[in-house]
């Protein structure tokens, strides 16, 4: 066989592999979970109101839709565009009858399934050096490895309860999750900007905060080797020309830059020479956020009201005296991301979470695992974490109803990349207990909260 064709024969193996693993995924999913919170679809039902030409519901909705938000006349929902266009193509089979109600359970089940097989993919980024006597490029992780990593985000963490509830609070977490892990993907294992604008749009369409993030996804695409044989780059210090620096594409190139490449001058150059991928990129991204800003003038006469505070009460919560997002909520916030434990019982097991937050170590041991040293994507998924945590912290109320902080579904993607690098090319026995003891503890937790009433709000 000719080097082409093994590696197109490696390549069908590996396609093969991750829709398999992502499929298992899904009917796992499925059947271990229950949706408890599918009644509560806010993106539903005002997705079935756009189909009707209306931004907003005409009549007063069901009871348990307590934050629906009655304002001149009609009644809106606090979340933002992106998660309402998100359930459209639901809105539609529920218009042509085929479902009769929100498939909170099915729609859980197919965000997990995608997630995995992103994940799985995903870990094509992490590449060995070329092997002389073979043909193709080899994995530097074995493919055991990469099933345990794909799975780990889904089972492995606290997605599996608070994405089996089943809401619209908890699949607009889910769609985020996915869309960064997606947006990932096609920007460093297969580059392809519109791609990867269009996934991350739909991350931040369902999470407005991942909006910070957007530099980032720039900055990998930025540095992918070019197509050609030479790729034009940022200048490097010791180039004295003037000109952009001349370099060999290769796609195990570290993404190094320098502070003496950043000036005006040279980001002007390398803007202009990646015109083309940030205009692929950002179509999609710009688009939705000026169709954001229309919705919400629209609703709330401001392009940057979104109308939370609107919802009934909510502004007389204690939690929000300071505030939607206020630094006196940071405490409250890292105690129950951080530090939060489980109730003690009088008898066995003794212990078992509680149904408003626990330690994300305590749900996850195995992000134990992100303290290990390297990893090639260190510094940057290290900035995103920080950066989305900040935020989160900010947020007057730490989540509520969930199995540990189930905001931090969001700092997955960037966790999957910092243990997926740090770690060995093969699977360790270290990683296999981690990854057995946060699977009990996650299974255990979701069926405490879905199928029994043992824990209660």
């Amino acid at each position: 066989m000719t080097e082409d064709q093994l590696r197109k024969a490696h390549n069908s193996r590996d396609l093969w592999l991750a829709l398999g693993l992502s499929l298992f995924a899904a009917i796992a999913f499925y059947f271990s979970t229950k949706a408890t919170l599918h009644d509560l679809d806010y993106t539903n039902q005002i997705a079935s109101a756009l189909l009707h030409g209306h931004l907003g519901l005409q009549e007063k909705p069901p009871d348990w839709l307590n934050e629906m938000i009655p304002w001149e006349g009609k009644y809106y929902s606090a979340f933002p565009l992106g998660a309402v266009l998100s359930m459209l193509p639901v809105a539609l089979l529920r218009e042509t009858g085929l479902i009769q109600s929100f498939p909170g359970r099915a729609l859980a089940a197919l965000i997990a399934g995608l997630s995995v097989y992103f994940f799985f993919q995903l870990a094509k980024a992490f590449k060995g050096n070329w092997n002389n006597s073979s043909p193709i490029r080899p994995l530097a992780l074995s493919p055991s490895r990469r099933v345990l990593l794909a799975l780990f985000p889904i089972f492995g963490t606290w997605t599996w309860c608070n994405l089996g509830f089943g809401g619209a609070w908890q699949i607009a977490l889910g769609l985020a999750l996915l869309g960064q892990a997606a947006a990932l993907y096609w920007s460093l294992a297969q580059p392809a900007p519109f791609l990867a604008g269009a996934f991350f749009a739909l991350a931040f369409g369902n999470r407005t905060e991942l909006l910070i993030t957007l530099p980032l996804y720039l900055y990998f695409l930025w540095r992918q080797p070019k197509p050609v044989g030479q790729a034009h780059r940022l200048p490097s210090p010791a180039n004295r020309s003037g000109g952009p620096t001349i370099s060999t594409s290769s796609a195990s190139e570290p993404h190094q830059i320098t502070v003496a490449a950043f000036t005006w001058r040279n980001i002007k150059r390398a803007a202009q020479e990646n015109s083309q991928m940030l205009i692929r990129f950002l179509s999609v991204p710009v688009t939705l956020g000026l169709l954001t800003a229309a919705y919400n003038f629209a609703r709330f006469h401001s392009i940057f009201d979104f109308g939370y505070l609107h919802i009934p009460e909510v502004a007389q919560e204690p939690w929000y005296e300071h505030g939607l997002f206020s630094i006196n909520a940071i405490p409250w916030n890292i105690y129950t991301m951080l530090f939060q434990g489980y109730e003690s019982l009088a008898y066995f097991p003794y212990i078992r979470p509680n149904g408003f937050g626990c330690s994300v170590f305590l749900a996850s041991p195995f992000l134990c695992l992100l303290f290990r040293q390297g990893g090639r994507y260190k510094i940057v998924a290290w900035l995103a974490i920080s950066l989305l945590t900040l935020v989160l912290w900010l947020h007057g109320n730490p989540g509520s109803w969930q199995f540990s902080y189930r905001y931090a579904m969001i700092l997955i993607p960037w966790m999957f990349l910092l243990v997926t690098g740090n770690g060995p090319p093969n699977i360790s026995v270290p990683e296999v207990s981690l990854f057995a003891v946060s699977v009990t503890i996650n299974a255990i937790a979701m069926w405490l909260f879905l199928w029994t009433d043992q824990v209660q709000p």
